[in-house]
């Protein structure tokens, strides 16, 4: 690790145990983890966390965010919802790498039921060593902040 970051953390009861494993792993490698819960198995709605975390990276309070729950699905739509946020819904350590090198993601979205720890704490570790490499990236990225035309 080159660079110690700040992440913001959040998940629904579905991915509450992922979530407590990445965040040791994170503060294990020296990084500063937010935690904003949930912390049990009660149910709980998923946008709720998506909101806290996607809030935390949006005001510059963390680095990157993470949100964890079933599927991932969940969070990833609610975290795409946001102006400021590019949330990847990863599976394997190649689109890890790939979300934030041609997308310049700043939220993982992981599904506990899906991958495996292992599997999840591989993808994190490539998420956050992984730079955007701008180029031809960069005019891509920005017709997603331009005003879309509605045709009938």
């Amino acid at each position: 690790m080159t660079r110690s970051l700040i992440l913001a953390l959040g998940a629904d009861h579905g991915g509450v145990a992922l979530k407590n494993r990445l965040a040791a792993a994170l503060v294990e490698a020296g990084h500063e983890v937010q935690d904003y819960g949930t912390d049990g198995t009660a149910s709980v709605d998923y946008p709720d966390f998506a909101q806290a975390v996607c809030t935390a990276v949006e005001e510059k309070r963390a680095d990157l965010g993470v949100l964890v729950c079933g599927t991932g699905i969940g969070m990833s739509i609610a975290a795409n919802r946001h102006s400021g946020i590019r949330c990847g819904l990863v599976h394997d350590v190649t689109t890890a790498r790939l979300t934030r090198a041609h997308n310049d993601a700043n939220v993982l979205a992981l599904g506990a039921r899906i991958i495996g720890e292992e599997v999840a704490l591989d993808i994190l570790r490539v998420f956050i060593n992984t730079d955007f490499e701008g180029g031809r990236h960069e005019r891509r990225l920005a017709k997603l902040y331009q005003p879309t035309e509605h045709t009938p």
